[in-house]
């Protein structure tokens, strides 16, 4: 009797393939594609800057003008308490007009020396021209207060 060979093909046949695309690889790189479209593009909003109670309303730019900031690291004008976006506005004011008046700047001893930066920078940035330091005679002698 010959003998058979059995056909190998027949028991390790592929499975049929499908027309089917796997789309889990693509909506992957598409939602990374659009997180990074997200966090590329700069959100825009729009704001409407309205005084609110307790920051202070603006005080009338004088001749010689005073900015102070007391041990708490609260900004005053003039005297009158004001948020940091406030005094920028006077600051501007200020800045803006012909004859430019002359801002005054006296920092409490213990204020903070980060916020007496920030507020000498911001009225550099405001324009203001004519600047005066106030007050520095009491702080001769570092680490004391007056």
């Amino acid at each position: 009797m010959p003998k058979t060979v059995r056909n190998p093909s027949r028991y390790f046949r592929p499975p049929p393939t499908t027309g089917e695309m796997n789309m889990t690889p693509f909506i992957d790189v598409l939602l990374v594609l659009l997180i990074m479209l997200m966090l590329a593009i700069p959100v825009k909003f729009h704001s409407l800057d309205m005084p609110l109670p307790g920051q202070g309303t603006p005080g009338p730019i004088l001749a010689q003008n005073s900015v102070t900031i007391d041990a708490d690291d609260a900004l005053y004008w003039n005297g009158t308490r004001m948020t940091r976006d406030a005094l920028g506005r006077q600051l501007a004011g200020a800045a803006a007009m012909a004859d430019q008046p002359v801002v005054r700047f006296e920092p409490d001893a213990n204020a903070s020396y980060d916020r007496s930066a920030k507020t000498i920078a911001l009225i550099k940035d405001a324009g203001i021209e004519r600047f005066a330091f106030v007050g520095n005679q009491r702080h001769r002698e570092f680490g004391r207060a007056p």
